[in-house]
């Protein structure tokens, strides 16, 4: 059975989705972007933009009782490869790189709100 993970800790969905959802031990989070739970968007730099993604993500996880310790698949949006070792380094600093999950990183066209980067993740609990 599913069930909706939710946790005002984290920025409400803005559209027909939930933050994450769980089947069995299974945890999915929907791709968060750099927006607060009061519906601003980091935007002053790529550090930023992904710590508060990541941020987001943790709150997400906490909530379906998980942590990035849990997570064995993250996926990567970002606007601009450029931007990927800032992003790396930031997500480097919320992973144990001795346990981290498998990764893909994509360069896309455009992510929501004309954000820079999106992620989102599989975790096991």
């Amino acid at each position: 059975m599913k069930k909706i993970i939710f946790t005002d800790k984290a920025p409400a969905p803005i559209g027909p989705y939930s933050q994450a959802t769980q089947i069995g031990n299974t945890i999915y989070t929907s791709g968060q972007i750099p927006l607060t739970t009061t519906g601003e968007l980091v935007t002053e730099s790529i550090e930023a933009e992904t710590k508060q993604v990541m941020e987001n993500l943790k709150v997400v996880l906490e909530a379906a009782g998980a942590t990035f310790e849990n997570v064995v698949k993250t996926t990567i949006f970002i606007s601009n490869m450029d931007d990927f070792g800032k992003i790396n380094t930031v997500y480097g600093s919320y992973i144990n790189e001795e346990t981290a999950p498998a990764r893909e990183t994509v360069q896309v066209a455009r992510l929501p709100k004309d954000v820079n980067v999106e992620i989102s993740m599989i975790a096991v609990v």
